[in-house]
């Protein structure tokens, strides 16, 4: 055993050896013990995580190990902060992401090649470093990535001039793999999930711009269908979609002028291959979900599935009655009820009665009262106790309305 820990911490100290080879072999084998014995890399005031965070731009076999290793220690709260907290790191992340220099180009000022020339980054552990970043925003302090100035890249939108808004538009272009073919960044969702849950980043995300552009959030609607996509890059999305609408802090609003860019993607992954719409519930629906052909699938995922309902129904409760009667006017309901029908899931069902009650709640009452006048016309008298039988109290808090 004390032979074992010798030799773990001997690894530890070849991180910052001058040889590459050593370096090569240290990160290597130290990779298991990521895993296994993460306080090793907090030894000496965390040296060990200073010296990965420099060989994150080493050669890549060290810096494939070196980002394995940060991502699976990134979840302890001290190595965390100082990841998370360290805007040289990040910048040194951000930069090797967005524009990489080829390899090539000598970093001397005399002989370096303008960034204006490179239009194709090949960073070939770009997915590792989306999915630390992701991991990095479990911290609050990522939330300054919005007011976190970076210079232009020329492969980027020319507005996005902060940390945030580079990432966003870097997913945007990217997640096909036309902006880097070694990388789709289908981790890079989680980090706009968890940074989605602050009330500047939701407002950004959600509000309409000044040129009555789509509103940003719009970037992860094309990715929360068709289930054939990757889990993380639909459970991100759907993720973000829902933590903003949970946290924008002027719902009525923000909100409803969403509704025309967000429902039709969101009721997309809820539908079958074989719904059964009436006619007149199909042509409720956006004509873009009106003809679905037998190819297309459902959403299989129980999560993803409960962040769509659940954002239909935070559109619905924090939009005011205009959202609901604009999500109800899209064919929001037979396409929920349906879900309802299909799944067993009892989070999922309950989630989709919330969403039903907000829809149809009003519609429901209003049937029951007319009922009761209809009855009370017709000399019904259900109220009269003609038996003298004891009066059971109605109590309207404890009534369940049966409505599918």
């Amino acid at each position: 055993m004390i032979e074992e820990i010798n030799k773990i911490f001997k690894l530890v100290e070849f991180l910052h050896h001058g040889n590459t080879q050593i370096r090569q072999i240290a990160t290597e084998n130290l990779v298991p013990y990521s895993k296994t014995e993460p306080h090793i890399f907090k030894i000496s005031q965390l040296a060990p995580i200073k010296d990965l965070k420099l060989l994150v731009k080493d050669y890549t076999p060290i810096a494939n190990s070196a980002l394995t290793i940060l991502i699976n220690i990134s979840t302890d709260l001290e190595i965390l902060k100082s990841l998370a907290e360290d805007d040289g790191f990040l910048e040194s992340i951000f930069y090797r992401i967005t524009v990489r220099v080829p390899p090539y180009i000598c970093l001397q000022s005399s002989c370096i090649q303008s960034l204006t020339t490179i239009q194709n980054p090949t960073e070939p552990n770009a997915t590792l470093f989306s999915m630390l970043l992701s991991n990095l925003a479990k911290s609050d302090s990522f939330v300054r990535l919005l007011d976190l100035r970076r210079p232009t890249v020329p492969s980027l939108s020319p507005t996005a001039i902060n940390a945030f808004d580079q990432l966003l538009d870097l997913f945007n272009k990217g997640v096909g793999g036309s902006y880097n073919p070694k990388s789709k960044f289908e981790y890079l969702p989680y980090l706009f999930a968890d940074l989605a849950k602050f009330p500047s980043i939701s407002t950004h995300l959600i509000s309409i711009p000044d040129s009555n552009a789509p509103p940003l959030l719009t970037t992860f609607t094309p990715h929360t269908s068709p289930p054939t996509l990757p889990l993380p890059l639909r459970l991100g999305s759907t993720s973000t979609i829902r933590n903003a609408l949970l946290s924008v802090p002027s719902p009525l609003e923000t909100v409803s002028p969403l509704i025309p860019y967000i429902i039709p993607p969101l009721l997309l992954p809820l539908i079958g291959s074989d719904p059964a719409f009436s006619d007149s519930e199909t042509d409720l629906l956006p004509p873009e979900l009106q003809l679905l052909g037998p190819e297309h699938k459902q959403e299989t995922d129980l999560q993803v599935l409960n962040n769509i309902v659940e954002s239909l129904f935070l559109i619905c409760a924090r939009g005011g009655d205009a959202a609901k009667k604009a999500v109800k006017d899209m064919g929001a309901y037979p396409v929920v009820r349906e879900v309802h029908v299909g799944i067993e899931d009892e989070g999922i069902r309950e989630s989709v009665e919330r969403v039903v009650q907000l829809l149809m709640g009003d519609e429901v009452e209003e049937r029951n009262d007319e009922a009761v006048r209809r009855d009370e016309e017709s000399g019904l008298q259900m109220g009269n106790n003609v038996r003298g039988e004891p009066e059971k109290a109605d109590d309207d808090d404890d009534k369940i309305v049966e409505i599918f």
